[in-house]
């Protein structure tokens, strides 16, 4: 023989709001603490270097670069950007020339207003490793711009002090 016992409507009611505002307040916490406008996953659209000296803009990683961007909900920030026509090298002068057409680097980022402090534990060139990266950026429905400060750039070292002009879009799904 089985019982059943039955909560009266005041402690079932009572009951039904503890789990409710348990299960409600955990994630409203861990939204505010984790949101940004950065969050997901961006597709490079197009990657412009300016030089400082003479205003010239240059699609140094060709008109169709590839790549993407992520920032997670723990505020970490995953780039990879590659240039557009690369080929496998077959030789050690064609892999150098690789690093060329490469960005990557991943670290834990904050945000200060329109920009974002990334610091970097792991990157294509060990001399930014243990650096913070400063961008600034503008967010236009879908897409984001991205701003590196003033800098000589490992890449194009050659050209002096530039800085990039990064565009990407929301990716899709």
């Amino acid at each position: 023989m089985r019982t059943t016992m039955r909560m009266p409507a005041a402690a079932t009611l009572a009951v039904t709001l503890a789990v409710t505002l348990a299960a409600s307040s955990a994630p409203t916490v861990a939204r505010a603490e984790s949101d940004t406008p950065l969050k997901g996953l961006w597709k490079l659209v197009s990657y412009e270097v300016e030089v400082r000296k003479d205003g010239e803009t240059l699609p140094v990683m060709g008109e169709h670069p590839t790549g993407y961007a992520y920032f997670t909900p723990e505020k970490r920030v995953f780039f990879v950007l590659t240039g557009e026509g690369r080929k496998p090298a077959k030789d050690d002068a064609q892999r150098a020339q690789l690093l060329e057409t490469l960005v990557s680097y991943t670290g834990k980022f904050r945000l200060d207003g329109d920009k974002w402090i990334a610091d970097l534990d792991v990157a294509w060139d060990p001399k930014w490793v243990g650096t913070e990266q400063t961008r600034t950026f503008t967010l236009d429905g879908g897409r984001l711009r991205v701003l590196t400060p003033w800098r000589v750039m490992p890449n194009w070292a050659d050209k002096g002090e530039t800085r990039s002009i990064v565009t990407f879009e929301r990716a899709k799904d």
